[in-house]
């Protein structure tokens, strides 16, 4: 096997803006066209009181916080836990911090643990999570 190219106390963070166009797209994608993320004016009807992008789309943007920079490219995703503490407005650029809290040898692989934060542009936490995964070698 070679080497693990990952520590505990690793960090990364990513970033990426939530466009109306991702929203659009992840709907056209997942068939999750709920009128909360699509409609105006079903939307302004709500308690967010406008169109919020889907949960799963910050998600989405941990998962490529982790596949393409933490652990990286290779990494193979096991689980994420998910808490969604507040709405992902459209236009809002979320950070996702990513660090490793713990690596468990097995047999023929590794498992690393990382926690995963989501921050909207206001430092404010949007999802709040815990990722498992096995990560690549060199």
């Amino acid at each position: 096997m070679g080497k693990l190219n990952i520590k505990v106390g690793d960090t990364y963070v990513f970033t990426k803006q939530v466009s109306n166009e991702d929203v659009f797209s992840f709907a056209e994608v997942s068939g999750d066209k709920n009128p909360l993320h699509l409609d105006d004016e079903y939307a302004s009807k709500t308690m967010f009181k406008g169109r919020i992008a889907h949960g799963m789309i910050g998600a989405g943007v941990i998962s490529a916080a982790i596949g393409m920079g933490l652990p990286g490219v290779g990494t193979t995703y096991l689980g994420q836990n998910l808490r969604f503490k507040k709405p992902v407005k459209i236009g809002d650029t979320l950070r996702v911090e990513l660090e490793v809290a713990e690596i468990t040898p097995k047999e023929k692989f590794d498992i690393a643990t990382l926690k995963t934060i989501c921050k909207n542009q206001n430092g404010e936490i949007v999802i709040d999570g815990e990722a498992t995964v096995i990560p690549p070698r060199e």
